[in-house]
């Protein structure tokens, strides 16, 4: 099953997808609210009004979750390219509901913090039960299902000090989608690819499954420190090839389009744009 939150003349509201631009509406605002049901997986399932839909009007799967816990140091290779230690422990910050945006949708830059734009293409994994102090033998029991994000970052904010966070939460940069694939539909071990395209060439492939601590193993750790609530996000790590780790260096430019895709799990794709929007050629905002 796969669910998505919809825009509509109205706000917003969450579907459930029966085909390509096809679905049905739910009576939740939301991907987010419906998780925090009482029985979500019945309420999925129920039926409501047909809808035909543009991708363009996806907005984020949860568009405000409660924790957005993102994984840091993840890949092996990407902990190489960076020259980095390989943790003995997951690293992990926190990225904000607010930097979270449509799979499809434009992310704006004022000029100030266009200087060093990067990409880290990342499996999601959404909570669908509350988690706490959960063995890593039953952690993938209490996931709804996964999806894409981009961990937009601004490296120069990022690397001013030595927590990843301020380049990590810029406002509305983090693609997030397209939607919800349940966990009895997909779930790590099957090997699936995750690539990310820049302006159409290849950056990044990995095996989703090469991950140094697992999901499990993240769900675990994590709801040790806290619990883990219904539609609550953990954001697996990126691969390498970012643009940072290249030689030389390669940022995302003024309309270049980076495309993530997860094998099983559908693609997202957005597009920098610097300046506010609504701004045209000569525009001096900041």
């Amino acid at each position: 099953m796969k669910l998505a939150t919809l825009r509509t003349g109205f706000g917003t509201s969450a579907i459930r997808i029966d085909g390509d631009n096809v679905g049905v509406e739910l009576d939740y605002e939301d991907v987010g609210q419906l998780l925090r049901s009482e029985d979500w997986r019945k309420a999925a399932q129920l039926s409501g009004e047909p809808v035909v839909f543009d991708h363009a009007d996806l907005e984020a799967v949860v568009p405000t979750p409660g924790k957005v816990i993102c994984v840091g140091l993840n890949y092996a290779k990407h902990i190489r390219e960076m020259g980095r230690e390989f943790p003995e422990h997951p690293t992990l910050f926190i990225k904000f509901a607010d930097a979270l945006t449509g799979p499809y949708d434009d992310v704006f830059i004022p000029e100030y913090g266009t200087q060093k734009l990067d990409y880290e293409g990342e499996l999601a994994v959404i909570i669908g039960e509350r988690a706490h102090r959960v063995s890593r033998d039953e952690a993938l029991d209490y996931v709804a299902g996964y999806a894409i994000m981009n961990d937009y970052t601004l490296r120069d904010f990022q690397r001013q000090t030595s927590q990843f966070h301020a380049g990590k939460s810029f406002y509305r940069t983090a693609g997030f989608g397209p939607w919800l694939t349940t966990a009895d539909e997909w779930s790590p071990g099957s090997g699936a690819v995750l690539t990310t395209t820049v302006g159409g060439e290849e950056r990044q492939r990995d095996n989703t499954d090469d991950l140094i601590f697992s999901v499990a193993e993240l769900i675990e750790f994590c709801s040790q420190l806290y619990p883990l609530n219904p539609g609550d996000v953990i954001v697996t790590g990126t691969p390498e090839g970012v643009g940072f780790a290249r030689t030389p260096q390669q940022f995302i430019e003024d309309g270049q389009n980076v495309t993530i895709a997860i094998e099983g799990l559908g693609q997202i794709s957005n597009t920098t744009r610097y300046g506010e929007p609504g701004c045209g050629p000569g525009c001096t905002c900041s």
